[in-house]
């Protein structure tokens, strides 16, 4: 697996780290730092204040990558450092392009520290644009240990099974564990409840249906994803909720004590955009680490 972990030196680049060192890497993995020098937009760029500034940050990135690898130092992977110039989302996608890599990891505020209501700038542009998936780590996994609990929701698109597949892949630690999560949802839901109540027993027996139908497809979709995913994980368990998409799984991965949410960039509902709605509401609201699969991008080896 190739993986690109991005930058700063701050506490969110060091957690990611943190979190990578306890994966059971092989010497067959490969783990690339990415340290951005930001531009900065100043008056007259060419002028000797601004080359002043370029050295200053120029010679202080080798110290900010020597910290962050010396966090992954017990790991199998093989470790390689690169500097990029420029803007830093648009630097850490370009980069993720360049090898092809397998996903970027990088902390949840983001390689600027900038500070946000949920996500810092940086990480949310680069979960935005990149092809890549992306996997935003949080700190209350940065210096845990042990196994690593997944909640893995799924709708059974091609998404969803590239984003499963992907876990798969990825050396998590031993004894870690998935839940496939499937979440169904009415479709009378967008009906008022005041308006539901005068049509309830008409649409009872097809809501009774639409229903059967939707857990006879979840069982299916589910029985999929456990075919690989038990091959890498100790535990494989199964869960089938109703209602909001992104409100259900929130809910499940705090209930499961989940360390990490993994799903489509699309959401759970195919909904179009290069991030989905849901993955963004998951991604902004979740207090664990996420990874968000893409629809193209990442090495295909295994």
């Amino acid at each position: 697996m190739k993986i690109l972990l991005a930058t700063d030196g701050s506490e969110y680049s060091i957690g990611s780290a943190q979190f990578l060192s306890r994966f059971r890497c092989s010497s067959d993995d490969e783990i690339t730092v990415l340290y951005v020098i930001p531009e900065t937009p100043l008056t007259g760029t060419d002028g000797p204040e601004y080359a002043d500034l370029m050295r200053v940050k120029k010679g202080i990135a080798p110290k900010i990558l020597d910290a962050t690898v010396a966090e992954l130092k017990d790991l199998k992977a093989r470790i390689s450092t690169m500097v990029a110039t420029g803007h830093p989302d648009k630097s850490i996608v370009n980069a993720a392009a360049l090898v092809p890599m397998d996903m970027i990891v990088m902390g949840a505020r983001g390689i600027s520290g900038m500070r946000s209501l949920f996500l810092g700038s940086v990480t949310r542009a680069t979960a935005i644009n990149s092809p890549t998936p992306i996997f935003v780590t949080r700190a209350p996994q940065w210096k845990a240990s042990g196994p690593v609990k997944v909640l893995y929701a799924t709708d059974g698109s091609s998404l969803a099974l590239e984003t499963g597949r992907l876990l798969a892949r990825i050396p998590f630690p031993e004894e870690s564990e998935v839940t496939i999560m499937y979440v169904t949802r009415s479709d009378f839901a967008d009906i008022p409840e005041r308006f539901y109540l005068e049509v309830a027993d008409r649409v009872k027996e097809t809501a009774a249906k639409i229903t059967a139908m939707e857990y006879r497809r979840a069982e299916g979709i589910m029985r999929d994803a456990r075919a690989f995913l038990e091959e890498k994980f100790a535990k494989v368990s199964n869960i089938v909720k109703s209602g909001d998409p992104a409100e259900t799984i929130l809910k499940a991965a705090e209930s499961l004590g989940a360390d990490v949410i993994a799903l489509g960039s699309s959401g759970m509902r195919g909904l179009k955009g290069m991030l989905g709605s849901v993955s963004r509401r998951v991604l902004g609201h979740a207090p664990c680490s996420v990874l968000i699969g893409k629809t193209t991008g990442g090495a295909k080896g295994h």
